[in-house]
């Protein structure tokens, strides 16, 4: 049991803990939360027994991600009993954009329930119950207000929370929410919403400000990325919004992801081509190699419409990275079906490949399809399909033996520095004499030494930037 905090001028040290599954989306809706939360005062601790206010953002995609949450929220109940003035927030695709009030039936010791990418529920209710509790000097004293320093730094955008200001090199930037593409296996849509682009200012403050924190490298995010400004009439476009954030000091490279191929036009293609910060790594999702299969999913493409999709892509960007997505035992998907995704994966050869097995999720259309693949055979494919891609990445990365690659680093992780190239390559290289603190957030030249399907390492070569 860690020490408790002593109070600052009599005020009580009130604590927020963070518990997030899921997507990038649910990691930048948490971060959000929590400099939210740090403007009331609230402190970061990584201890859920020592928090004041808990919140479990959650994800819905696949069972096993709801169970974890709901098996977590449980686990909460014995702290709510004991210290009843606890605070317990749910929040995520658990509840939804239009609320779900079964949870607040079947979990009666949850406070509060926020929806994605939306503190405010939490923070009214916060502020209502210190209105009620606490006296208006104690709220005054409690109320710390981000110091004017940090808030010029900022240029009034997202100011991160405490603990990962100095820390954070590359973060998310939300910047299209929701999905109008009814996937039938997909939940997003139902608990999500509609799609909905944030503005051009709005982002590209938030962007500034991250960049006078510090932060080296952004990763635009929506459910599908590039409908980004789609639904505003005559907007600007995701291929204009590099081209603005481009601009940005302090910024050394932006990403976006997902991508579906509808989408993915000349226009976005030619601003990755042309833009340097603009990183050669694609993420855009086929989710099954055969065409019936693509058509019971209602994913608006063929197999072959893929192919010519990532020849496109290579072809204007050689040397670029590809990563997908793919879903296993789709209703109805037959062993035949199955070997054509394993035939597409394997003649692509794509840098990374997401798998999943598939996972009925309640309102979805494909729910109402019979989920004929057992649950062995599932795994079998997955296991496949997992053994076929970690061929695929050993042969990718074994041709960056011996050659020198930029990399950004991020961390420390176990007595070497960690960082990834343009292309999303995960590598390691060596302390030196810099100490250990002085590679974090800058571009380091490194010679690759060793190569795996999963990561490299290597040796810092050349003259390095700041």
């Amino acid at each position: 049991m860690s020490a408790p905090t002593p109070p600052a001028n009599g005020v009580k040290v009130v604590k927020y803990h963070v518990w997030t599954i899921g997507c990038q989306m649910n990691v930048a809706d948490s971060q959000r939360l929590g400099s939210e939360l740090e403007k009331l005062g609230y402190q970061h601790t990584d201890q859920v027994r020592d928090a004041d206010v808990i919140v479990l953002n959650t994800c819905v995609v696949r069972q096993s991600a709801e169970d974890r949450a709901t098996g977590f929220l449980w686990s909460l109940k014995p702290i709510k009993k004991r210290r009843p003035e606890t605070v317990i927030g749910l929040m995520g695709c658990l509840v939804g954009v239009k609320g779900n009030g079964r949870l607040q039936e079947s979990f009666p010791h949850v406070d509060v329930l926020l929806p994605p990418s939306d503190p405010g529920p939490l923070v009214e209710y916060l502020l209502d119950r210190e209105a009620h509790n606490l006296d208006q000097a104690e709220v005054q004293a409690r109320y710390r207000v981000q110091d004017t320093e940090a808030t010029e730094r900022s240029g009034g955008g997202l100011v991160l929370p405490l603990h990962e200001q100095g820390q954070v090199v590359s973060a998310h930037v939300p910047v299209v929410y929701g999905c109008n593409h009814v996937c039938t296996f997909c939940i997003i849509p139902y608990r999500r919403g509609l799609e909905r682009s944030r503005s051009v200012g709005e982002i590209l403050a938030e962007v500034r400000s991250l960049a006078a924190q510090g932060v080296k490298e952004v990763t635009l995010l929506g459910q599908i990325v590039d409908r980004y400004g789609y639904d505003v009439s005559d907007g600007p476009r995701l291929p204009d919004l590099l081209r603005l954030i481009q601009r940005v000091g302090g910024i050394e490279r932006i990403r976006f992801l997902t991508s579906h191929p509808n989408y993915f036009d000349d226009r976005l293609i030619d601003a990755v081509a042309e833009l340097p910060k603009v990183c050669e790594h694609i993420e855009v999702p086929v989710q099954a190699g055969h065409d019936q299969v693509l058509a019971r999913m209602k994913r608006g493409y063929t197999a072959d419409d893929y192919r010519g999709l990532i020849d496109h892509i290579r072809e204007r960007l050689p040397g670029a990275s590809i990563a997908t997505d793919v879903i296993v035992g789709f209703p109805g998907e037959t062993d035949a079906q199955f070997g054509a995704t394993l035939d597409l994966l394997a003649e692509l050869k794509m840098d990374v490949c997401h798998v999943a097995m598939y996972s009925p999720r309640p309102g979805t259309a494909s729910v109402k399809m019979v989920d004929d693949v057992p649950p062995a055979e599932k795994k079998r494919r997955l296991q496949a399909v997992n053994e076929l891609q970690e061929q695929i990445l050993a042969d990718i990365n074994r041709q960056l033996l011996g050659q020198r690659v930029e990399v950004l680093v991020e961390e420390q992780h176990k007595g070497k520095w960690k960082g990834r190239t343009r292309t999303n390559k995960l590598v390691f290289f060596s302390e030196d004499e810099e100490g250990a603190v002085g590679w974090q957030g800058r571009l380091v030249d490194v010679k690759i030494t060793w190569t795996g399907p999963w990561s490299m390492q290597g040796q810092r070569s050349g003259d390095d930037q700041m």
